[in-house]
């Protein structure tokens, strides 16, 4: 008789995480967090400093980052004619100044209010979103609407973090290599790395290539379904490029190791896979919902945080290690007082 797979549901994945393991700042230097290390082979579990990845590699293994680059997304605003104070969070431009957002107060934003963010930077309430949010269209002095946010937004950080965002977010929420700017948070797995722990692997011949993958706010949004089959994912635009591609397929046929940085990373490369256990060049939207039980075809390893309960995110994990193994090393590592969620420690599953 088979012994059919296990079928999760949302509970399976919820575990007690109190808020003095929630990570409010990143250490000082970001490859000196803790790195819990756990082997799928024989379940063990190792306590080890991040910067110690490089013991992990050798020639020709890959490594694949995730370069989205996050924007100051927060933005407030007064409406004309009553000063009501508005929040306008950026979640993604549609087309030229077009952008679609979530306001708070939401009641209080209507189709045809004008929002002032400053006295030469507005926008136009423009129509509602059937998720509740609204289309808005900007009007600025310049020529660069990145650039007025850059100068006026604020850093997005997670609703977890229960503090007001400080100017050395802009610098922290955000990986040393993040150049294609649009997501609205961080591939937090890839904050542990530095310029000069990047610099030491390619010395020891190992491969860099990068995906991109613009993070939404879909990444903290809850399940609301207890039948997992049932979720929808959110929507994130992403590209891989031919010289990715082409480094992940010659490391395949080479039979090196490929290790993906942060499951944004993951998601990306499972959405592109081919016949053959290959990738191909692609760019467009994923919705792609990795939960257990899952045949993982492209990553031989995975270098992640440790996520909230009942996420998405915990659900990848749960299905890149067995889910048993994942629940164990959460446990271990409150008992060793790793730190959690975006601004927390590492994990490098093998």
């Amino acid at each position: 008789m088979i012994n059919k797979k296990p079928k999760y549901k949302l509970a399976d994945f919820d575990y007690p995480l109190p808020k003095k393991y929630i990570a409010q700042y990143p250490v000082e230097k970001r490859d000196e967090s803790k790195m819990m290390v756990v082997h799928r082979n024989d379940n063990s579990i190792k306590h080890l400093q991040f910067d110690s990845i490089l013991d992990y590699f050798r020639k020709g293994d890959l490594i694949i980052l995730n370069n989205t680059k996050v924007f100051p997304a927060r933005l407030y605003a007064t409406k004309d004619r009553t000063d009501a104070k508005v929040e306008v969070f950026l979640l993604r431009e549609l087309e030229n100044d077009l952008w679609e957002v979530l306001v708070r107060p939401a009641r209080k934003v209507r189709i045809g209010n004008k929002l002032m963010f400053t006295d030469t930077v507005s926008c136009d309430v423009i129509d509602n979103t059937v998720s509740g949010g609204r289309v808005v269209r900007f009007e600025y002095d310049g020529t660069d609407i990145y650039d007025l946010i850059d100068r006026i937004g604020i850093s997005p950080l997670p609703p977890y973090i229960e503090r007001e965002p400080e100017d050395n977010d802009k610098i922290r929420y955000q990986t040393v290599f993040a150049s294609e700017r649009g997501a609205v948070a961080a591939p937090t797995a890839g904050l542990h790395f530095t310029e000069d722990l990047l610099e030491k692997l390619k010395e020891k011949g190992v491969k860099i290539e990068y995906i991109t993958l613009h993070i939404g706010l879909g990444t903290f949004r809850p399940v609301q379904v207890e039948d997992l089959n049932r979720h929808q994912m959110d929507s994130e635009y992403f590209e891989v490029s031919p010289k990715t591609a082409m480094a992940i397929n010659t490391a395949k046929k080479k039979r090196r190791k490929i290790i993906a940085v942060g499951t944004s990373t993951v998601r990306a490369l499972e959405t592109v896979v081919v016949s053959g256990f290959q990738v191909t060049t692609k760019r467009g939207w994923t919705d792609k919902f990795i939960y257990p039980p899952y045949d993982f075809k492209m990553v031989d390893g995975m270098i992640t945080n440790f996520h909230q309960p009942k996420s998405t995110l915990m659900m990848m994990v749960s299905a890149f290690a067995e889910k048993d193994l994942i629940m164990k090393a959460y446990r271990v590592a409150k008992k060793n007082d790793y730190r959690f969620l975006s601004y927390g420690d590492a994990m490098f599953i093998l």
